[in-house]
Formats: structure tokens, C-alpha cells, sequence
């Protein structure tokens, strides 16, 4: 009944005049779940590019906290609208109205009610936590290593697994469930008429219908149950999920977290780091010679005012490209793209060559390509740039040199650029349908720029071949851990440690 009666609410949604009001429910959602946030809500997100620059920009970050409280304080206002939107058939503008009104002198109430719900679901999650880790601790000192090989691993495993479901099913309606108790509560307070939806009672007929369904569906679950212990137990399931991956990390513009970005130090400091690829950023100076810089102004990192087409390199030697990153690095110098070429080459480094173009350029891709061939090293690097002109001038030069494009943003079918021999794609765009297709082709997948643990971690669960990111250790450790994953085990591991 609730469902036919909110597909038959969700119609009215295609009337304009309440087209905001998904968007309102979607973002409440990590609001009523500050704890436990909707996987769903969690895969929308800002580019993590955008976000660094947001971060390292104090004036942009402190305008950014500021939208966020603002659009809390807004969306706080609305909290009610979806009710008066179902329950009394109100327009979405007329429910905000009356949203506001409805809350008006109690919004502070409702706030403790909300902070104590959200405090309330993780120690939920934190007592479910704690007692696995006594089962697994209890049967660990009864059984010892025994464990791993018996059918209390399978127990321990489903037991955290259903524990973890029921905590995410459990979350949103609950705090829902609050926002309704708030409702009824306030209305009653000012004496508002409360309207009740009417649900036509059940016909004998259909009654008996949906018990042979529900007596079905038991069936069915026991049946599966059945059969998944069974292949269980004859070893038809692997439940230690091990598997071999081969995921290349690329330093961004060298191990740019703790050296100047685009230096020598910061090449030598991505291969100490473990990096498999040195992505560098490639610009031609006035006298065509190819410097390693990603802006084509100096300025931000040299403190000089001039651009890379009206200087030549004899100037640029002179200039100090270490300081704006720390005193440390005074007089660390921009490097020519043969100077990292020679240090790849000398320390088995690939390197991810992305070319800048300003439009002043002179032969830009075919001095790029020479430079390539001079060392022989076509087959340990890629050629890469956000402009598709370059990937082709590139094949016209030469054929064998593999090119990558890089793209903010994947639609449509990227596959059929074929000046493209792989894809690098900001991280947020990447999901399995593109992954999926771009390996289908025959190409490879690279994900940029990718610098926490959780983005880390769906990158390689969407199974890219490359992940670009500032953070190399983080990225090592957190591919290291998944080839030879095994949760249970490691979760022993943490417990036998805890109690020694």
C-alpha cells in the first residue's frame, strides 16, 4: 500500500512547479545521516581537483564552509515539505511555506533531536562492532588458527556482512521517522487539522494472493540458503576473496606533496616513494626547447611575471623553481624534458608526457616525438594532452608513440577517437560502464587525480589500469593491500594485536 501509494505521489513530481523537490530529498539525505551516509549520495561528488584548489584557497574554502551552512540553514527550513507534499497534497512551493512556519520556534529542538538520533545510530554501530570483535576474539582463543579453515569463518563473515546491511536499511528510515514524529508533534502544538492518507482495505482475493506470494518468497529463501551452504561446504565458494591485480600508480607531477611540483627533486623523490609512472607537464620556450612546467606563466612557481613563449631557456635556467615550495629546495631549477627522459631511462621510471600547448608553438609534437626517439624510449612512456589536435598531430609524426587523452568529463562513446590509443578521465566521471568499455577496445583507463584513501579504493574496485595522484604511499599501500585481500584474516590479525 505505501508503495502504490508513493509511485502514484511520485507521478505529481513531473509537474514543474515541484521539480526541486528530489533534489531536496536527495540532499537530506547525508544530512539525517551525518553517521552513516547513503552509499548512493556518497558516489556524487566534487572532483577532487576542483576540491584541492577549493582547500588550497583560503578565501574560496571559507566561501565554500559558508554555502554549506547556508544551504543546511535552507534545507533545515524545508525539512517538512515532503510531508506536507504527500500527506495534504501541497504544492512544493505552498510546502516550504508551510515548512517554515511549522518549525519556526522550535528549530533547535529539532536539531538536538537530529544530533542525538545521528549519536544514537553509531553507538549502534559501534556495540555491533564490538561484539563481532568478542565472537571473533572468543573463538579465536577457543579454536586458535582452526578458525580459518571451519565453518565459523562463513558464520563470523555473514554475521558482519547482515550486521552492516541492517545498519544502512535501518539509518534513513529512522531519521525519517524522526522528521515524522517532529511533524505530528508541532502540528498538534498549533493545533493544525493532521490529514490522514486513506488506504483502501485489501480484497479476500487479494489477500490470499499476497500470501501465496510471501509463503513463496520464503520458500525461495530457504532454497538459496540451502544451496549456498551446500556449495559452501564442497568448496564452490572462495571467501577469502584473493585476486591478483596489476594497477600502476603515476606520481602527478612528481611526488608534488613533498617536493616542488615538476623538479628533479620531486622525479627522484617519486621513485623513492615506490611510483611506477612520473607524470610531467611539457611547454616549448621562445627558442623551442622543451621545459617541464605545467602553467604557462612562471609566475606561481618561480615568482617571474613572464610567459614560457616569450623567454628562452638560458633565462629560465636562472630562476629558482624551488622556493615557492619550501626554503629547503632554493635553487632547484625547471628541468628540460631530456633531463627526465635520461633519469627515466637510468631508473627503469615510465613517464606520462603531457604536452601544453599554447598555440605559439613551433613543431611542438614533432620535437616532442624526436626527443623520444633520440633516447629509444617509445615503449616506456605515453604522450598525453587535454587537447585531441595534439594526440593526432602526434600519430601523424609517428605511429608507434602511444598517446593518452586526457578528458575533465567521459559521454558518448570516447572509444571511437582513434588518435586515443588509452583514456586518462578526472576520477568522479570514472564508473564500471566506462571502465568497461574502454577495456572492451583494448585500452587502458587512467584515473586522475586521485589523492584519498576512499577514492583510492573505488578506483580500484572499478579495476582502472592507472591511478594519478599526489599521495604515491597511500596509493601503494592501499593497492598492496588489495592483492592478496583477505578480511577475515586481517581482521584476526587487528584482534589478536588488541589483546595480545
Amino acid at each position: 500500500d505505501a508503495f502504490l501509494l508513493a509511485l502514484k505521489k511520485s507521478l505529481k513530481l513531473f509537474n514543474y512547479h515541484n521539480i526541486l523537490l528530489p533534489f531536496l530529498v536527495l540532499f537530506l539525505i547525508p544530512f539525517l545521516n551525518i553517521g552513516i551516509t547513503s552509499s548512493f549520495i556518497s558516489t556524487i561528488s566534487i572532483p577532487e581537483f576542483i576540491m584541492d584548489f577549493i582547500t588550497h584557497n583560503n578565501l574560496l574554502l571559507a566561501l565554500y564552509i559558508v554555502f554549506i551552512i547556508i544551504l543546511a540553514i535552507i534545507l533545515f527550513r524545508w525539512l517538512y515539505a515532503t510531508h506536507y507534499y504527500v500527506l495534504e497534497d501541497c504544492g512544493f512551493r505552498e510546502a516550504r511555506k508551510k515548512s517554515i512556519n511549522l518549525s519556526r520556534r522550535e528549530k533547535f529542538k529539532d536539531l538536538l533531536c537530529f544530533i542525538g538520533v545521528q549519536i544514537l545510530l553509531i553507538i549502534i554501530s559501534l556495540v555491533f562492532i564490538l561484539l563481532s570483535i568478542f565472537l571473533i576474539y572468543l573463538l579465536y582463543k577457543l579454536l586458535g588458527n582452526n578458525i580459518l579453515s571451519s565453518m565459523f569463518i562463513t558464520i563470523i563473515w555473514l554475521f558482519i556482512l547482515i550486521t552492516n546491511i541492517v545498519l544502512l536499511l535501518l539509518a534513513t528510515p529512522l531519521s525519517y521517522a524522526v522528521v515524522s514524529s517532529l511533524y505530528y508533534s508541532h502540528k498538534e502544538k498549533k493545533h493544525e487539522k493532521i490529514k490522514h492518507v486513506k488506504i483502501k482495505e485489501m480484497s479476500k482475493k487479494n489477500q490470499k494472493r499476497m500470501n501465496i506470494f510471501k509463503l513463496a518468497l520464503v520458500i525461495l529463501v530457504i532454497l538459496s540458503g540451502t544451496f549456498f551452504t551446500y556449495s559452501l561446504l564442497h568448496n564452490k565458494y572462495d571467501l577469502k576473496i584473493e585476486y591478483i591485480r596489476t594497477m600502476n600508480v603515476t606520481a602527478h607531477r612528481g611526488a608534488s606533496v613533498n617536493y616542488p611540483e615538476n623538479t628533479m627533486a620531486a622525479f627522484v623523490g617519486a621513485k623513492e616513494e615506490g611510483a611506477d609512472w612520473i607524470e610531467l607537464d611539457v611547454q616549448q620556450t621562445k627558442d623551442k626547447q622543451l621545459i617541464v612546467l605545467h602553467d604557462t606563466n612562471l609566475k606561481r612557481t618561480t615568482g617571474v611575471n613572464k610567459n614560457t613563449w616569450e623567454v628562452d631557456y638560458d633565462y629560465i635556467q636562472t630562476l629558482d623553481a624551488g622556493s615557492f615550495f619550501s626554503k629547503e629546495f632554493k635553487g632547484e631549477r625547471i628541468p628540460l624534458l631530456e633531463d627526465v627522459i635520461k633519469f627515466a631511462k637510468d631508473n627503469n621510471m615510465k613517464l606520462n608526457i603531457e604536452l601544453k600547448p599554447t598555440g605559439r608553438e613551433v613543431n611542438f609534437e614533432r620535437d616532442v616525438v624526436d626527443v623520444i626517439n633520440k633516447y629509444n624510449f617509445q615503449d616506456n612512456c605515453v604522450v598525453t594532452s587535454q587537447n585531441y589536435a595534439v594526440l593526432e598531430n602526434i600519430k601523424k609524426v609517428d605511429q608507434n608513440i602511444k598517446t593518452v587523452y586526457v578528458m575533465s568529463f567521459a559521454y558518448g562513446d570516447i572509444t571511437n577517437l582513434e588518435a586515443s590509443d588509452s583514456f586518462s578521465v578526472e576520477a568522479s566521471s570514472v564508473n564500471k560502464v566506462l571502465v568497461k568499455k574502454v577495456h572492451n577496445e583494448g585500452k587502458e583507463l587512467y584515473a586522475w587525480t586521485v589523492n584519498t584513501k576512499e577514492s583510492i579504493n573505488k578506483m580500484i574496485n572499478l579495476n582502472v589500469d592507472n591511478i594519478i595522484t599526489d599521495n604515491i604511499l597511500l596509493a601503494k599501500e592501499e593497492i598492496y593491500k588489495s592483492k592478496t585481500s583477505n578480511i577475515i584474516q586481517e581482521y584476526l590479525k587487528y584482534i589478536n594485536k588488541l589483546f595480545g
